[in-house]
């Protein structure tokens, strides 16, 4: 009795001390870095930030030229770094970098390129700290959403430097150093595209003391006494004497502390000095990071997790701090605490929201509908912005960084609007949106939209000559459910007209699909199918995928595709088949492997490419087929097969928060299968319980009760005390506050949420009431 009295006591300690460990400690910055352009682990780089951030700093280990900035396998380092990057295949803008040397003057990224040891290295959210072997230097930066904190601390007496680099462009880019006010401005102009001729970033450093020298220069060529530059690729040099002082004679080892602040702004130099003004004032580095530290903890207090493992704890609150921090802003507040930005559509300096720095191609999917439900507000501005965008460009927004980006397929802003709509978000005009939605229907806002409009599809053939587009079948799917979305939302608010329309487009789906094959395929202009077909074989008519991963993709209408594959049983069976057929591929029309190809096939789960966006939402179509304990399962080997808190730990491209957002839907038990429809479906919650802080100070609680690593399978389950069986939950149950138990065991319930009345209804059903 008193061994099982001291396990008790022991037990509660650590619960207790669970609770009170600060969650910015528990995200792991360095998650999703060790990837590789062949093969991606997340393709991340450690975000110092805050949640939706303007701007982001990092360290970088490669030139500043290469996007995949950070590789945790180097152990050289270049300096730390203000970026926006949303994905190495995007590329970063408007970029500076500082660097701290000491003894002498290194400048270029050759000369200062310092060592450096990852147990020497500190990364969370709200902080980072390396040592530079080369220099014997500490650096430390903190941040705020506009501006950050840095700390210098050189171990060695004499003279210090810190380098200010800025980034090559092709417009001059600029910097000014202000001795009397121990201040430096600039300008820095760097992009991949998406901006207009007027674009800069203006920043603002000030430092703690003065200099005891400083210099600008370009190439190797220093300017010692020089105070301004301007030209293609500028930097600065600031000079401080560390030397000993009288209280270093009597205190061996004593350190020497530069610091400074810096803010920027894409409006003025005028709103970068407000921006440091208000964000950090006159506080000191600490105090700037206790306020980080505060912001992580509040928002990733909003999900509170309890039961499962240490590391699985590591994984989830990293996987949320990688989903919020997209999109950025890019909006800043007037000296009336009023939003404004600098529109990268007109060039325009406009008051509102603008939010930049993601593709709705990943994000629609999981990310966006993670905001509506933790951070409503946030969605609200987000909605604002995208209409923002429509208005300034004559285009709803589909990949931006920061303007418009051509990078993927569809039309999913149509997707994000219609899902804060439909879950409760009016902060924008709907009809507004709908007019925007039939204008980028009909226009140039879609590849092949004659032929979509008159065909019902995206024509693809290898017949020279004749009507083809690059990833046709694709097209098609998303476009069909971009359609849904729209009319959802056109619907709503009784535009019957429009929602009719888009409701019939939302049904073309079915003209890619050939019942012979039992696969979605390329379709050419005269109705026949593309031939030579393989369904392992990638490319031509799909983006990222085969046949394998593109079947699927009716998220609008999964009955009805059930249909067109011969019912409910052939539909399940199918499902196995993505998983039990052998991960093989053909490159087709890549002519050589793409990552998302070997690592479909290292992943071993068979044709299901869990790396990449298409198949996110497919194994919790296993509720619509009435096997939901296939989804458990799935769900549970998914998340603990490819997601730890290592920097190895993350799978495929996390593209801007998307698969960072289904591994934290997928932890809680429930996935957005279809977007716009304000359900969820039900998976196998990973931890014993969690608790959602939703708006109005209402919680959700999840509980799984006997749940464990043996113990994935629903055996029942209760919505607030009454007996639940459905395999899918609505939105607003969620947000009214509650309790959904499920009771956990070691084997499948056969009978729990099989039923016809268990399943969800088709997304298009709601078209039709």
């Amino acid at each position: 009795m008193k061994n099982i009295i001291v396990s008790a006591l022991t037990f509660a300690a650590i619960s207790c001390l669970a609770q009170e460990t600060p969650l910015v400690t528990l995200a792991n910055p360095m998650e999703g870095t060790d990837s590789q352009y062949s093969f991606s682990h997340g393709n991340m780089y450690p975000a110092i930030a805050l949640p939706f951030p303007m701007n982001t700093w990092a360290p970088y280990t490669e030139p500043q030229n290469e996007s995949f900035y950070y590789q945790y396998e180097h152990n050289t380092i270049y300096g730390i770094r203000q970026t926006h990057q949303p994905s190495p295949w995007i590329g970063d803008y408007a970029n500076f970098a500082f660097m701290p040397v000491s003894g002498k003057l290194a400048v270029t990224e050759k000369d200062r390129v310092s060592t450096f040891r990852h147990d020497e290295e500190v990364a969370q959210p709200s902080y980072y700290k390396v040592h530079f072997d080369t220099w014997d230097t500490d650096a430390e930066v903190t941040p705020t959403l506009r501006a950050a904190r840095f700390r210098f601390t050189f171990e060695k007496a004499g003279d210090s430097y810190v380098v200010l680099d800025v980034f090559k462009s092709n417009p001059l880019s600029s910097v000014e150093i202000i001795p009397s006010k121990n201040e430096v401005i600039g300008i820095a102009r760097n992009s991949r595209g998406g901006t207009p001729d007027n674009f800069g970033n203006y920043f603002i450093i000030q430092f703690d003391q003065p200099f005891s020298g400083y210099g600008v220069w370009s190439g190797d060529k220093t300017q010692p006494g020089v105070a301004k530059m301007e030209g293609h690729h500028v930097g600065a040099f600031l000079q401080f004497n560390t030397g000993k002082t009288l209280f270093s004679l009597f205190h061996r080892g004593s350190r020497n502390v530069v610091t400074c602040k810096v803010a920027s702004s894409f409006i003025s130099p005028e709103q970068a000095a407000l921006n440091l003004k208000t964000e950090i004032g006159s506080a000191d580095f600490d105090t700037i990071r206790r306020r980080a530290e505060i912001a992580w903890n509040d928002d990733l207090g909003r999900v509170q997790i309890e039961g499962g493992l240490p590391d699985e704890h590591r994984t989830f609150y990293t996987a949320l701090y990688r989903a919020i921090l997209f999109p950025h802003k890019f909006y800043e507040m007037d000296a009336n605490n009023q939003p404004e930005y600098f529109s990268p559509y007109d060039g325009k300096v406009h008051q509102g929201y603008l939010y930049t720095d993601t593709g709705y191609w990943d994000s629609f999917r999981s990310a966006h509908p993670l905001y509506n439900i933790l951070f409503p507000e946030v969605s609200a501005e987000i909605m604002q912005g995208i209409m923002n965008v429509y208005d300034q460009s004559g285009h709803l927004p589909e990949w931006t960084s920061p303007g418009f980006r051509v990078c993927m397929i569809g039309n999913h802003a149509f997707s994000v609007l219609a899902d804060a709509w439909m879950k409760g978000i009016h902060s924008f005009d709907p009809q507004a949106a709908v007019a925007a939605m039939v204008h980028d229907a009909n226009s140039d806002g879609r590849d092949g939209t004659q032929y979509y409009n008159s065909l019902g599809y995206v024509p693809y053939s290898n017949v020279k000559g004749e009507p083809s587009f690059t990833e046709a079948s694709s097209k098609t799917v998303e476009y069909s459910y971009d359609d849904f979305c729209a009319a959802e939302l056109a619907q709503s608010i009784g535009d019957t007209a429009d929602a009719r329309t888009f409701a019939e487009h939302a049904m073309n789906y079915k003209n890619v699909y050939d019942a012979s094959t039992g696969f979605n395929r390329g379709r050419r202009a005269n109705g026949q199918w593309d031939s030579p077909f393989y369904p392992d074989e990638w490319g031509g008519p799909f983006t990222e995928g085969s046949a394998w991963q593109w079947t699927f993709n009716a998220m609008q209408d999964e009955p009805g595709l059930a249909e067109l594959m011969g019912g409910w049983k052939a539909f399940g069976d199918k499902l196995d088949s993505v998983f039990t057929t052998p991960g093989t591929f053909r490159v087709g029309t890549y002519r050589k492997p793409i990552h998302e190809m070997t690592e479909m096939a290292a992943i071993n789960m068979g044709q299901y490419a869990a790396n990449n966006e298409p198949v996110s939402h497919l194994i919790y179509l296993y509720d619509y087929a009435g096997q939901p304990w296939k989804a458990q399962v799935r769900a549970r080997q998914a998340m603990t097969w490819l997601y730890q808190a290592t920097p190895d730990g993350a799978s495929g491209d996390d593209d801007t928060g998307q698969m960072a957002s289904w591994y934290v839907f997928s932890a809680l038990g429930f996935y957005p299968a279809c977007p716009a429809d304000p359900i969820y479906f039900v998976g196998s919650p990973l931890f014993n319980k969690a608790t959602l802080h939703l708006k109005d100070g209402k919680t959700f609680v999840i509980n799984a009760i006997h749940n464990g690593t043996q113990e994935f399978y629903i055996e029942s389950a209760a919505l607030n005390g009454q007996a639940y069986d459905k395999t899918y939950i609505n939105h607003d149950d969620i947000m009214a506050g509650g309790e959904l138990d499920f009771q956990m065991g070691s084997t499948p319930n056969y009978d729990w949420g099989s039923s016809d009345d268990s399943r969800p209804a088709a997304g298009i059903a709601n078209l039709a009431k």
